[in-house]
């Protein structure tokens, strides 16, 4: 059983931590590069943000937005 759970250990610490470790040590070189992962999540969240406002904008634009508050018998 032992075996077992140092198998674990080896799996997440050895390999799928790997990447992790290099960016930890890359952040003592270039703190910016150490995060262009944070960037380009930071950079998709904010256009995935302005097309889903520009939508809303369409709908309610159009009229096609239904905001009856009986639609639930709570907010009668």
């Amino acid at each position: 059983m032992k075996a077992f759970f140092e198998g674990i250990q080896y799996l997440f610490v050895d390999i799928l931590f790997a990447p992790l470790d290099f960016l930890r040590s890359l952040e003592l070189t270039s703190w910016f590069a150490a995060n262009t992962i944070n960037w380009i999540f930071m950079i998709i969240c904010a256009s995935a943000m302005v097309y889903w406002i520009k939508q809303l904008k369409i709908f309610e634009d159009a009229g096609t937005e239904k905001q009856d508050t009986t639609a639930h018998s709570f907010l009668k």
